[in-house]
């Protein structure tokens, strides 16, 4: 939201609102894992009921949905965090490297500890929040050798996940999510502008305890020279499945990413994504990937580890 932040944050609460009231089909005995969990599918019982259950009553232990976190991929899981529960997902560390990008420079950029804090407000939202306080950027001007660093605080993301269709079952599941980004970095790291957006993640079971997972998502942004905004588009189709035993509890993911940006002079970019989690214990997640630039204008290469824990 590059005008205003008024309208983004009347959206959110709004949705905060009418979340309670969504019908929902989470009543099917078979849960789905989305492409972000550490174990398959399997058939259990029919979900218990949890329309009750608010951020200051709590679902019991007994009743948590699988662990599932929007980690490790760029795509985001379509499942909330329970009521009354507090979950966070973080990169350990995350470091890009990019020779070609715009201006004939080389950039990379590392973040360490970035988390997004989430906790469960009704049966079927979440309200979640994305920092990045430690962020270290240097481009170098290929031409003149001329480096430029930056270092410090970047923007805060806030979001409210609402998932529509499967939450505790059934053989596919669907959230709307809108955000507003709060200008709170340094002119070295952001814009300086309030932005916005809304994706929606949709997942679903394939044959062979494949999941599937396909994700929209429509920003608005600042141009880059500050004179209006424009529209961004990103798309990504993502798979995965067990690695080995079950008992393992380790998942393998393969995503591609596309990122259409209609501000002037942009290229859309593309990348393949690759990862493997870990799911240490059913509240603890552990996990490691890379993304591959496809074309020119992507990042040549990012690596991350990341750790998940949910209370």
């Amino acid at each position: 939201m590059p005008r205003s932040s008024s309208c983004w944050v009347a959206v959110l609460a709004a949705l905060v609102l009418a979340a309670p009231h969504i019908a929902h089909a989470d009543d099917a005995p078979i849960p789905v894992k989305g492409p972000n969990d550490a174990v398959p599918a399997t058939t259990t019982p029919a979900a218990p009921d949890k329309s009750g259950y608010t951020l200051f009553d709590a679902v019991p232990d007994s009743e948590l949905r699988p662990l599932e976190t929007d980690r490790p991929t760029k795509s985001n899981s379509p499942y909330t965090v329970d009521a009354g529960h507090f979950q966070y997902e973080s990169d350990i560390v995350n470091s890009t490297y990019d020779h070609y990008s715009y201006g004939r420079t080389t950039t990379s950029d590392t973040l360490v500890a970035d988390p997004t804090l989430k906790l469960g407000l009704t049966k079927n939202t979440d309200l979640e929040v994305a920092l990045a306080p430690f962020n270290f950027v240097r481009s170098t001007n290929r031409a003149g050798g001329v480096k430029t660093d930056g270092n410090g605080f970047g923007d805060i993301y806030t979001r409210l996940k609402v998932n529509l269709l499967g939450d505790d079952g059934g053989d596919y599941a669907v959230a709307i999510v809108p955000y507003v980004k709060a200008p709170t970095a340094s002119r070295t790291l952001g814009n300086g502008h309030y932005e916005g957006g809304a994706y929606a993640p949709v997942s679903f079971a394939l044959p062979g305890d494949v999941t599937g997972l396909v994700m929209t998502e429509v920003d608005v942004l600042e141009d880059a020279a500050l004179t209006g905004t424009h529209e961004n588009y990103q798309n990504l189709i993502n798979f995965s499945h067990a690695i080995g035993k079950t008992e393992n509890n380790l998942t393998g993911y393969v995503e591609f990413y596309s990122d259409v940006d209609n501000d002037a002079g942009l290229q859309p970019y593309y990348t393949a994504d690759f990862a493997v989690a870990w799911l240490v214990s059913p509240n603890f997640q552990l996990d490691i990937g890379t993304n591959v630039g496809l074309n020119k204008a992507a990042p040549d290469i990012q690596g991350y580890v990341g750790i998940s824990q949910r209370f």
